[in-house]
């Protein structure tokens, strides 16, 4: 007879159980607290520092660095507060729940413990961490990752301390009703949550133009005669990618020509990717109230969070809007509205043309699913679902390679992909990369089998509660995820925090949907695997994300501190005096970020080291350059402008160039052209 946790609990068992946790916890912090290294993953050094000296710790600096004692009776004491607090709360739950539902102390203590066994697993790994550098990396990679899965293993404890009881699908009208509200309050939040902090990036003179407020300079361009461009570009955007989503922004642009429109649109839109993930789950699980939990844990999944607003601040890419339209598509074949689904994949490749390297897979696994399905009934396949899969798989693959090799080349006059370039280690143009890959297999291998691969694979999946049952979805996904680890500049660092990782998103989604929808012992089970998602996603929230919801927004030694980031300063507010002394039929250069306030005067060009087309390619501005606006304070101008006789004009030709008075305290520098004398 199987034998249960529960045969195990009372109070010797309960008593054991909280010692271990304490002193796994205790390791476990000693460990981080003192490798700058390890600590650096959760808190800034300044909130180390301050944990380290409430602990009864010391902190003194050295040459080669900062010497880090944590106090052994203070870890101690802190270990057991955090467990007795703990197992309280679980009791205290425990208490106020219906009693099929409880459980008992000395049983919920024990689930506890057990929880921390992530952890104990990686202390092994840290003690033993000289066996390679590799295996170092590795470790210190995962020290925030098993920390989370310990973390969601007592939110699930939590939230359902007692697995066995049973648990009955309330399917009535009004369960339906109750968690479509709760479903439109939950995306509700989320929309209002990433607006404030767009927006406020943007009054705050936090976005870059490039690869974010270019995109609004598409629109302003497109309506004013300019073309379908931004003057970062060689030409028409379209020779960097076929990306036209946002012109169906148009309409809206005309009435509320701002940014600001833009970053509405797009957090609106992945709020609404909820919707199609609540239906599929519903689906295939029966559940409306698991359903929302998915719906919920959608919203929590950190990496959808790096889409609205990624690692660098680039807060609008078009490719975000793939996401909710290929959850559509997704929610639309599996119920076979073949018009639906074609029509989404339509909308999808719009937003860039990286989504056909998932619609293909896609096309096959509805070959697949069809083949495997009438295996199970015993029945024919339907050939209507196999043609469509085939001419899916088939169009969509003909269609990247058409925009790789034919399309973006011919807008740049020729020239490559210029995302070939991430791919550097197998050659310079898609073919070539190509071929190298098959022809070079140990290559291959020793580029994608990486400590970084496994880092990044850890970070998707760990917060949608690892849907590895859900493997032929993850299969139509590898493709992504393998290009994903060779791209250079998507593991810088490993993880989704850029935008790359968009067209994996509503896969992984998928997967976790078909994971609840694989369990048919009992509701029960349902129950279990949806609250162990939506803790995943929430308490990686807590250590992954940049929103309210994460350490880092409240750390005030952080990049992405809220009053670093979301409070107007100082060079803000004297960016508005720049703005008063230029004219709006100028031709402007200026340096990134101001930049984007910049795109609808009569030109907006880019003043940095990059040669630009509009210059000829050369180290200038172009020359019907009227004014120059430098930002001597940002982080990545600071120390570079300083002593302003460097700057590039006034060197070489001062004759041509006024520097404007100072009334901004030195935060910025304006540099007008002098008007030809006449003869």
């Amino acid at each position: 007879m199987k034998r249960q946790l529960s045969d195990f609990a009372s109070p010797a068992t309960a008593i054991l159980g909280l010692f271990v946790q304490v002193l796994v916890l205790m390791v476990y912090a000693l460990f981080v607290l003192e490798t700058e290294m390890l600590s650096s993953a959760f808190v800034s050094d300044q909130l180390r520092d301050s944990l380290v000296h409430l602990l009864g710790g010391s902190v003194r600096g050295l040459p080669d660095g900062t010497e880090v004692i944590v106090s052994l009776p203070g870890a101690f004491f802190a270990s057991l507060i955090v467990s007795l607090l703990l197992n309280g709360l679980n009791w205290g739950m425990n208490r106020i729940r219906s009693r099929k539902q409880r459980q008992e102390l000395s049983h919920i203590v024990l689930l506890n413990a057990l929880w921390t066994l992530p952890i104990f697993v990686w202390i092994g790994m840290w003690l033993g961490r000289s066996i390679s550098t590799s295996f170092t990396i590795l470790t210190a990679g995962v020290v925030n990752i098993v920390l989370a899965i310990t973390l969601a293993g007592w939110g699930k404890v939590l939230l359902l301390p007692n697995e066995a009881a049973q648990v009955d699908v309330d399917a009535s009208p009004e369960r339906k009703r109750k968690d479509w509200r709760l479903l439109l309050l939950a995306m509700s939040l989320f929309t209002i949550t990433f607006v404030w902090m767009n927006w406020a990036l943007w009054f705050n003179v936090r976005i870059p133009h490039g690869d974010s407020v270019m995109y609004e300079e598409h629109l302003w361009n497109l309506t004013h005669g300019k073309g379908f461009r931004s003057y970062l570009d060689q030409g028409l955007f379209l020779g960097e990618h076929i990306q036209v989503i946002h012109v169906l922004l148009v309409p809206l642009h005309w009435l509320w020509p701002s940014h600001l429109l833009l970053e509405l649109s797009e957090t609106v839109a992945l709020a609404l990717g909820a919707v199609p993930t609540f239906l599929i789950a519903r689906r295939r699980s029966g559940s409306s109230h698991g359903a929302l939990l998915i719906a919920c844990a959608y919203l929590l999944y950190f990496p959808v969070h790096y889409l609205d607003i990624s690692i660098d601040l680039k807060t609008f890419r078009p490719i975000s809007f793939g996401v909710p339209l290929m959850l559509w598509a997704i929610n639309a074949m599996e119920q076979k509205h073949w018009k639906q689904m074609v029509t989404a994949f339509v909308l999808a490749l719009a937003c860039k043309e990286d989504y056909a390297i998932v619609i293909a897979p896609m096309g096959l696994w509805c070959i697949w699913n069809e083949w495997m399905n009438s295996r199970k009934s015993g029945t024919s396949m339907d050939r209507k679902t196999l043609a469509i899969g085939a001419t899916t798989a088939v169009v969509s693959t003909a269609y990247l390679l058409f925009v790789v090799k034919l399309a973006i080349p011919w807008f740049r006059h020729g020239e490559t992909v210029h995302y070939a370039r991430y791919f550097e280690a197998f050659g310079e143009t898609p073919t070539e990369i190509v071929l190298t890959m098959i022809t070079n297999p140990q290559l291959l291998f020793v580029e994608l089998v990486t400590v970084g691969a496994v880092i990044y694979f850890l970070r998707l999946i760990v917060p949608l509660g690892m849907p590895i049952r859900g493997w032929s979805q993850l299969l139509v996904g590898a493709p992504v995820f393998i290009l994903l680890c060779l791209n250079n500049l998507a593991m810088q660092p490993p993880g989704p925090y850029h935008h790359f990782h968009a067209p994996l998103v509503p896969i992984l989604v998928w997967a976790k949907c078909v994971v609840i929808g694989s369990v048919v012992e009992s509701a029960s089970a349902m129950n279990r695997r949806t609250v162990w998602i939506f803790s995943c996603a929430f308490l990686t929230s807590l250590l992954f994300s940049f929103s309210p919801l994460s350490i880092q927004f409240w750390d005030p030694g952080q990049e992405m501190y809220w009053r670093n980031q979301y409070v107007q300063d100082e060079r803000a507010r004297q960016f508005r005096k720049v703005l008063e002394k230029l004219p709006q039929s100028a031709r402007i250069a200026s340096t990134d970020y101001v930049h984007s306030y910049l795109t609808h005067y009569e030109r907006s060009y880019d003043y940095s080291k990059y040669p630009r087309a509009v210059a000829d390619y050369e180290d200038k501005v172009p020359d019907d350059t009227d004014y120059i606006v430098i930002d001597r304070r940002h982080k990545y101008s600071r120390g570079e402008y300083d002593d302003l006789g460097l700057i590039r004009e006034l060197q070489r030709e001062p004759e041509k160039w006024d520097l404007l008075p100072d009334e901004t305290d030195g935060y910025f520098a304006i540099l007008k052209r002098r008007k030809p004398a006449e003869d």
